[in-house]
């Protein structure tokens, strides 16, 4: 879906309960559960059931998306719980987000995918850093999209670092019901 359509699901309300109540994702809950908060970069962050998770646990985050109202829900859910996030409306595929090298200690793409992001992304990472990325994946006899990798293809992104965990199928998250893969890498 495009930018548009996702801001107008953000504006129109059809979004805004189901995002309300999400809690985050379980992957990047367990991936950073036992690491020291740092900087962090959510990506393609929504209304940021992510970002709010991060930023209560003491992470300095740093939120972008394309859709204007998914921003400004993400705000305003911040403030009213005192926590300071700093948001960036930017539409990812038009590179109008510049990820600073070796910055972030945790970034993470979850549920989007722009195969063209892997690589700024990995450089944004922090030496020692995570990145966390879930992308959906085609099913048996669907063909590959621009929103869907194959099975076994994010791995070969991470090629050279440190992969923590790896998995390939539904996923433990109940927002999502397609298949995914899923990767948390460390970079070397």
């Amino acid at each position: 879906m495009e930018i548009q359509g996702w801001d107008e699901r953000y504006r129109s309300g059809t979004r805004r309960a189901e995002d309300l109540d999400a809690a985050p994702t379980p992957l990047l809950v367990e991936s950073v559960k036992e690491v020291t908060p740092g900087r962090a970069l959510d990506l393609a962050c929504g209304s940021g059931r992510n970002t709010l998770w991060l930023a209560n646990r003491g992470w300095r985050v740093t939120a972008v998306d394309g859709s204007p109202a998914a921003i400004k829900i993400l705000e305003s859910r911040a403030s009213e719980l005192g926590f300071t996030v700093d948001t960036r409306i930017a539409d990812l595929e038009k590179s109008e987000f510049r990820i600073e090298p070796c910055q972030s200690n945790l970034i993470a793409i979850c549920y989007y995918l722009q195969r063209d992001l892997f690589e700024p992304a990995k450089l944004g990472v922090a030496r020692e850093g995570i990145l966390i990325s879930i992308v959906h994946i085609t099913e048996t006899g669907e063909e590959p999209t621009a929103h869907r990798l194959r099975p076994g293809e994010l791995e070969r992104y991470f090629r050279g670092w440190e992969i923590l965990h790896y998995r390939e199928g539904k996923p433990n998250d109940s927002a999502h019901a397609r298949s995914v893969a899923e990767i948390v890498a460390r970079k070397p």
